[in-house]
């Protein structure tokens, strides 16, 4: 019986073994987003964010009923990279469970001119964002999000 007990202590803590090596590698994928939001004009990061998402990756976010697909993402990044040079994308948590990770960050950055149509004068935001990632075969397929762009507009105003 105590033979029995070690085996099957021995597999559990196997078993937790490959599932930590699994969230962390999904974790490493997860972070190439993160990289690419924060250097959104680098091309090395759009290729790295390529390579971590599928083809047909969906960000689901807007409340219009119409999702994202990653070219049209990447398009959105790239004017980032010109409306707000200095983005910083700063992840505080990352929490993984099987094909799911989990995610709250922090944007900051100072927008070069007018965003969503509020001219900051020169100030910048800081917000908080929850992002909810589901991984298939190794590659985030869709991606759901919620920023407090509220929030960054009642900044730039100076509220």
């Amino acid at each position: 019986m105590t033979r029995l007990k070690t085996l099957i202590a021995a597999a559990t803590l196997a078993l937790g073994s490959v599932a930590n090596a699994a969230s962390a590698g999904n974790e490493a994928i997860v972070q190439a987003f993160y990289d690419l939001l924060s250097n959104p004009g680098s091309a090395t990061h759009v290729e790295a964010f390529k390579n971590a998402t599928s083809e047909n990756w969906e960000s689901i976010g807007n409340y219009s009923g119409t999702n994202k697909m990653r070219d049209q993402f990447l398009g959105q990044m790239g004017g980032f990279a010109k409306s707000m040079p200095d983005l910083n994308w700063a992840v505080q948590d990352m929490i993984s469970a099987g094909d799911t990770v989990v995610v709250r960050s922090r944007a900051t950055a100072t927008p070069a001119g007018p965003l969503f149509g509020v001219d900051g004068q020169g100030r910048g935001f800081d917000i908080l964002t929850i992002d909810i990632h589901h991984l298939e075969d190794g590659k985030i397929v869709r991606t759901y999000h919620v920023e407090d762009w509220a929030g960054a507009l009642q900044q730039l105003k100076g509220m």
